[in-house]
């Protein structure tokens, strides 16, 4: 197989991005440590019922509330109520550093996608030809990925189940991360209210979120697994400084 270099821009940008999604999982991991509880539609709090909790921290099945008081003498209304427990709330620095990764990911996520079009970028290393488009050309890729030996290549000469999963991420799961992250701040909302239309409202739209982001997580673990047998120190050469 011939080797190609990865170009410089690709590189670079892979490079923001990865560490941007690592900040925003651990980030994102603290302010759901806060609230671990997901919803579907426009509102929810520990007072409404929630889809699931998440194990994940003390305010997980807390210690409950004092009776719970209605804001209006109207049906639906909204309810509040103290807390009997000491919360676990790190949502100051978690919140400005999952801002802040945000938009170093949004910005350089730009930068590659509008790179990666007018370059061929993606027309000539991620978009399958005409004879890959075949189940057994698909399930030949695919098997051969859970063999022991795997591709040496170096550069992107990608596979039919690469080019399959690098389109997905590119071009739906980190769009969907993206908006549906947009759709949570009301200041956007409040200019752009078709969102909260197109993901069913704030709660909603942060639970699709949730699992979007995992999505992506589980991609960066077999992107990371398939790297370490391949050759984990030529490929991160190959993708950062190296030739």
């Amino acid at each position: 197989m011939e080797n190609i270099r990865h170009k410089r821009w690709v590189k670079s940008t892979h490079l923001i991005i990865t560490f941007s999604f690592v900040a925003l999982t651990v980030s994102g991991f603290v302010i759901l440590m806060a609230h671990p509880r997901l919803y579907w539609g426009q509102t929810g709090n520990d007072l409404t019922p929630a889809l699931f909790e998440l194990p994940i921290s003390r305010n997980y099945h807390h210690g409950g509330w004092e009776k719970s008081v209605p804001f209006y003498n109207t049906a639906g209304s909204p309810v509040s109520a103290a807390r009997t427990y000491d919360i676990f709330n790190e949502n100051g620095w978690g919140r400005s550093t999952h801002f802040l990764a945000a938009w170093f990911l949004v910005i350089t996520g730009l930068v590659y996608f509008i790179t990666g079009f007018f370059s061929g970028h993606f027309r000539n290393n991620l978009l399958p030809r005409g004879r890959e488009f075949s189940f057994k050309f698909f399930w030949s890729d695919f098997v051969s990925h859970f063999r022991k030996q795997t591709s040496a290549g170096v550069g992107p000469k990608y596979g039919l189940v690469q080019k399959i999963t690098y389109l997905w991420v590119i071009f739906f799961l980190f769009p969907l991360v993206i908006l549906t992250g947009l759709t949570m701040s009301p200041a956007i909302t409040a200019s752009y209210p078709f969102l909260l239309k197109i993901f069913f409202g704030h709660q909603s739209a942060r639970t699709i979120h949730f699992f979007s982001a995992v999505a992506l997580l589980l991609f960066l673990l077999a992107h990371v697994v398939m790297v370490a047998r391949s050759g984990f120190k030529r490929n991160i050469r190959a993708i950062t400084f190296g030739k």
